[in-house]
């Protein structure tokens, strides 16, 4: 799979993809991440980004030309599933979503900043607009990072488990059940009996049974 990003702070990039599970995803050839600074894509003097709004109001506008620019230099390039805007205002990420995306090719990911990007790069361009939460953010960048984790700790061999992320919470609209390790007892408290009794069947049966009783208690918007 591979994802470009489209922003105007690289940089807050760089950490996110630089460690761990996506780490190892982009070594292991699995997943390719480029992110893109939009001022290269700017024909003003001073690559400048944004601009006044039209009719007034406070904050700046990501302007239309630089980000039309970059868009179509990339899509020139390569062949995209979907062109992602992140914001405050799309549809909310969640476990089905990262799911579906995660079984496409190339994706590419827009990063708002101040304002907003200008309608017109909505209604010509992106195929769909993602939000992280009912919350807003200083920029796209964490969002697109949070994003590009959800789906590629799915593309197939990069955990080392594959199975681990189909136990995830919301994978079957259930939140995950508990979970234990090591010691089996710890000033008094003790893992359930259930959990070392090597039954496979009562324990699949313990935690989905556990699973249901903490998404009751806690999502019960889920069921």
């Amino acid at each position: 799979m591979r994802i470009d990003i489209i922003t105007v702070q690289p940089g807050l990039l760089e950490s996110p993809f630089s460690h761990s599970i996506l780490k190892r995803a982009q070594t292991k050839g699995l997943l390719e991440v480029h992110t893109h600074n939009l001022r290269d894509y700017s024909n003003l003097k001073h690559k400048q980004v944004d601009d006044y709004q039209f009719g007034g109001g406070a904050g700046m506008v990501m302007m239309l030309e630089p980000m039309v620019n970059a868009i179509e230099t990339l899509q020139s390039k390569v062949q995209y599933d979907e062109v992602i805007y992140l914001t405050p205002d799309g549809e909310t990420l969640n476990q089905k979503i990262a799911n579906q995306l995660s079984l496409k090719g190339n994706l590419l990911l827009l990063c708002g900043h101040y304002k907003g990007i200008d309608e017109r790069i909505r209604t010509h361009f992106v195929t769909k607009e993602i939000s992280i939460g009912d919350y807003v953010l200083s920029g796209g960048e964490l969002a697109a990072a949070v994003l590009v984790d959800a789906i590629g700790r799915l593309i197939p061999g990069v955990l080392n488990d594959e199975t681990s992320a189909l136990l995830d919470s919301f994978q079957d609209n259930l939140l995950a059940p508990p979970v234990y390790t090591r010691p089996e007892e710890f000033r008094g408290w003790k893992v359930p009996d259930v959990l070392l009794s090597g039954d496979h069947k009562k324990i699949d049966n313990w935690r989905h049974d556990q699973a249901l009783e903490r998404t009751k208690a806690r999502r019960p918007d889920l069921l």
